[in-house]
């Protein structure tokens, strides 16, 4: 089966209202939570892009059984009542799938294996089976647990101390859930503050989880009930958006109901550094997280900035929409200490350095992150998507602020956290 390429016209102003999908990194965590409670849960607002359907198809295999409507009705088996799959569970190309569920499955009393697509397949595991595998887990992959599939014998497990060497929401997540299950106190230790939505989520539905600055203590559960889960607009997904309406003189975008979670503002911070006119206004909170309206103006005068240290955990999936619109920043604009880019469904320090180049940009790659001197302009060309949906969008965004037209080589893969992109993307568009 071929890709699916488009062809991306120059765009004088994004303007408009926008809803987002519901938040991809919290309903996977709504989905997970509610099959373990006690009881009937509510999905309102959930996101229903591939990598969440298969999170979602993952649970109903272990016998959960899930009603679908507008909202989501998951009737939880508890703590110990999800059933042995039979058969090898497909987690399609979504990393969080298997690294959330590799945290589950190694505390139950059955057994799994988790696989996905061929790039899925690629992406390395072992940052969580070894510290699983401290734990007590019972864990085998190709190349000593490296990558997937992942077969999983599950175990008694006891807590641990574990350091994260890189801060990451996945591994923190994939051992809070391990810890679960596990006898004593599981602590965990970032060198940064990742995207906190499982310690919230577990808080909201009354687990017993601490925060003491960069630590996260879980101890063993035992039960809780279903509880309402409101799912607020994915701001990674806006991000392009918002970029795209920020280099765009001009331009004014309303992006409605979408989450403000603090771990996941740094975009927004970085594009404030550079200049951009952006507006952030609170509206409350549900289900533990913030949410409420970004508002954002295109202007002319953007200034390159250095993005670096706490603030990449902030921003790390939004990384190539920020490279797009450093190129459109007067002076130097250096991103370091994003090594972690290198591991994500492609290699994005590697894929948008390629590509930006192939625009006419100046951009120098270095190990952690890049060097990209704004010249104020890109050129349209015929650009790849690596099949990485995040690479896609932001590709689209350049090419709609670029001197001719664009092709994006393999953009169906937005539909891994975005369907319905281009449906938004012509409700706003002015050519």
């Amino acid at each position: 089966m071929r890709a699916k390429s488009i062809q991306v016209n120059p765009a004088r102003h994004l303007r408009g209202k926008i809803n987002v999908p519901g938040d991809k990194s919290i309903t996977h965590r709504a989905l997970i939570l509610s099959s373990l409670a006690k009881g009937g849960s509510v999905i309102k607002g959930m996101g229903r892009g591939l990598d969440c359907l298969a999170t979602q198809k993952i649970i109903k295999r272990m016998g959960v059984v899930i009603e679908e409507g507008e909202d989501l009705f998951v009737q939880g088996r508890g703590i110990h009542g999800l059933e042995e799959p039979g058969d090898v569970l497909g987690c399609g190309n979504s990393a969080t799938t298997m690294r959330l569920l590799a945290g589950l499955l190694a505390g139950q009393n059955f057994y799994s294996v988790l696989s996905g697509d061929r790039f899925l397949r690629e992406r390395p595991m072992s940052r969580v089976t070894e510290p699983l595998t401290m734990m007590g887990a019972k864990i085998w992959g190709r190349k000593r647990g490296h990558f997937p599939p992942l077969s999983i014998l599950g175990s008694p497990l006891e807590g641990i101390r574990y350091s994260l060497p890189i801060p990451s929401a996945q591994v923190k997540s994939s051992l809070i859930l391990a810890g679960l299950y596990a006898e004593g106190e599981t602590c965990i230790t970032e060198p940064y503050q990742s995207r906190d939505h499982t310690e919230r989520m577990l808080k909201f539905l009354g687990l017993p989880i601490e925060r003491d600055d960069l630590t996260v203590r879980v101890k063993k559960l035992t039960s809780f009930p279903g509880r309402e889960i409101s799912v607020p607009g994915d701001v990674s997904s806006a991000a392009f958006f918002i970029g795209g309406a920020a280099i765009l003189e001009g331009s004014h975008l309303r992006v409605l109901s979408v989450g403000l979670n603090p771990t996941r503002m740094g975009f927004i911070d970085a594009l404030r550094q550079m200049g951009a006119d952006i507006e952030v206004h609170l509206e409350g909170k549900r289900s533990g997280e913030e949410y409420g309206e970004i508002e954002v103006r295109g202007r002319r005068s953007l200034e390159g900035t250095t993005i670096e240290g706490d603030m990449i955990p902030r921003l790390i999936d939004e990384m190539p929409i920020v490279a797009v619109v450093s190129c459109f920043a007067e002076g130097q604009t250096i991103i370091k200490d994003a090594r972690e880019l290198r591991v994500k469904e492609t290699d994005r320090i590697r894929a948008i350095t390629t590509e930006l180049r192939r625009m006419g940009a100046e951009v120098e790659e270095r190990e952690d992150g890049m060097i990209i001197k704004g010249r104020g302009y890109l050129k349209g060309a015929e650009c790849q998507s690596y099949n990485d949906h995040r690479m896609a969008m932001a590709l689209t965004m350049a090419g709609l602020c670029a001197e001719g037209r664009t092709k994006i080589r393999g953009s169906d893969c937005i539909d891994t956290s975005f369907p319905g992109f281009w449906t938004t993307l012509e409700g706003i568009l002015i050519e």
